[in-house]
């Protein structure tokens, strides 16, 4: 349905965690992790609200665990990144806010002009019209990204840079350990090298030794959200299917909210509820 955009979803058969997983989140907390956004900051709206209001049901805390890839591809980039300084600067905000390799170029970009095209074939100029600014139409030539990445720097304010550069690699909770694209199979979470967390696919993927926490991850689109004994995928491709899904952690239970864009453009908030069967 959705063309080359997916990698393939499939829950394999139930695989035995090892004994030291206790697959659960941090006690006393209710976890929200978000998947990719890409621009698509009607879609990360309508999950807030979703939050906000999950949060005035009871009076435990809210942790908000944002997965990296808020740029590119989508019509909103710099939106995306206004709203979560807003986030970032909120008090009593429990938010943690993990880099993708999509913000990994564009800082990239930004201390390097000849980053510029690679960055562009990522979807980064989608993110630059949102900034106000076009790649150069030649591109071959340096002095046009040269002037483009001295008049991104201007575009860029110092609170949205700020927070770009202070993106972190990982975080754990509880059982589970959050990044942007995965984890290299056969080395501790702890010495998981940055650049492996923000760009592993195959090596990651294909491999069924478990790690000593649940890895949450975005970075690899699938049509639904992907779950094993290992695993959580949350990428479901917002840009381009007007679907973006947040994991919802409370103790051992695993949920998942989805903000969805109908065909006339509202935002509709509902829950994804499989096939699949976590182990718990």
């Amino acid at each position: 349905m959705f063309g080359s955009l997916f990698r393939k979803s499939s829950v394999p058969p139930p695989s035995p965690e090892p004994a030291r997983i206790r697959r659960a989140g941090p006690e006393g907390q209710v976890v929200w992790a978000i998947g990719d956004v890409h621009g698509c900051v009607d879609l990360l709206d309508g999950l807030l609200r979703a939050l906000a209001a999950d949060a005035s049901d009871d009076a435990r805390p809210r942790v908000l665990v944002m997965l990296g890839d808020y740029v590119d591809r989508g019509p909103d980039s710099r939106g995306v990144i206004d709203r979560l300084v807003e986030v970032a600067e909120t008090p009593g905000v429990q938010a943690h806010f993990i880099r993708g390799n999509h913000e990994d170029k564009l800082l990239e970009f930004l201390d390097d002009p000849m980053a510029g095209p690679t960055w562009c074939e990522y979807g980064g100029d989608a993110a630059l019209r949102s900034w106000g600014l076009s790649p150069p139409a030649i591109r071959h030539r340096k002095e046009g990204w040269t002037n483009l990445a001295e008049d991104f720097r201007h575009k860029v304010t110092p609170r949205q840079r700020r927070f770009l550069e202070d993106l972190v690699p990982s975080v754990t909770l509880g059982g589970y350990f959050f990044c942007h694209a995965g984890a290299l199979p056969g080395t501790p979470l702890e010495e998981q090298s940055e650049r492996d967390l923000m760009w592993i696919r195959g090596r990651f993927l294909n491999d069924d030794r478990p790690f000593d926490r649940v890895v949450v991850h975005g970075h690899t689109p699938t049509e639904d959200p992907h779950v094993d004994h290992r695993r959580i995928g949350v990428d479901t491709g917002a840009y381009a299917t007007g679907v973006l899904t947040a994991l919802r952690l409370d103790g051992s239970e695993e949920r998942f909210i989805q903000a969805v864009r109908a065909p006339e453009g509202d935002v509709v908030i509902r829950e994804w509820t499989g096939p699949w069967k976590a182990t718990a």
